[in-house]
């Protein structure tokens, strides 16, 4: 198992995901609106909150699975979102980014400066060379916060998810180490 590393920023402690996170993960990853990007359904209850807390720690006892942090601000304690690193490919040094933050906490910068954290955590910790992300075409907010790091669209997958009956296309976005 990989020890959990707590990241600090200026305004944001990320750390592990824990059971008493649930309610707090609830009002996020519940809302049918919110998650309309994620690219799964929403959960319907605490019960699966606390399911999605065990996956996420699961993670870790996968050799090549990944990590995902709660974010918190530090002046208020209480998760305000989730980003993490998954689908780690340790022989190409690759992975995904993924991220959602709560409605109340959007547009103040939170998820760039988690995101910017965990990628360098990616790069210097677990040598990666390359970050991916894959986004809905529609989700500008999501695709500015990944030009604005950097990110490099490579792509357009036709229908590679599917979430909330239907089939959706993404983009495929890659930032690099150099």
């Amino acid at each position: 198992m990989i020890d959990f590393s707590t990241l600090d920023t200026s305004r944001l402690t990320l750390r592990e995901i824990l059971e008493s996170d649930a309610e707090c993960l609830l009002q996020i990853h519940g809302d049918r609106e919110h998650m309309r990007w994620f690219g799964s359904d929403p959960i319907p209850d605490l019960d699966g909150a606390q399911k999605l807390i065990a996956t996420f720690a699961s993670w870790r006892k996968e050799p090549v699975s990944g990590a995902r942090w709660a974010m918190e601000l530090k002046d208020r304690p209480g998760l305000i979102g989730t980003c993490g690193l998954f689908r780690w490919n340790r022989n190409w040094r690759s992975c995904v980014v993924g991220y959602e933050i709560a409605p109340a906490h959007q547009g103040h910068g939170y998820a760039k400066e988690a995101l910017e954290a965990i990628i360098a955590w990616g790069f210097r910790e677990v040598q990666l060379n390359r970050i991916e992300a894959q986004v809905h075409p529609d989700n500008a907010p999501s695709l500015a916060l990944l030009a604005k790091l950097g990110f490099v669209q490579e792509g357009h997958q036709r229908e590679a998810g599917y979430w909330a009956g239907r089939h959706h296309d993404l983009l495929q976005y890659a930032l690099l180490k150099a």
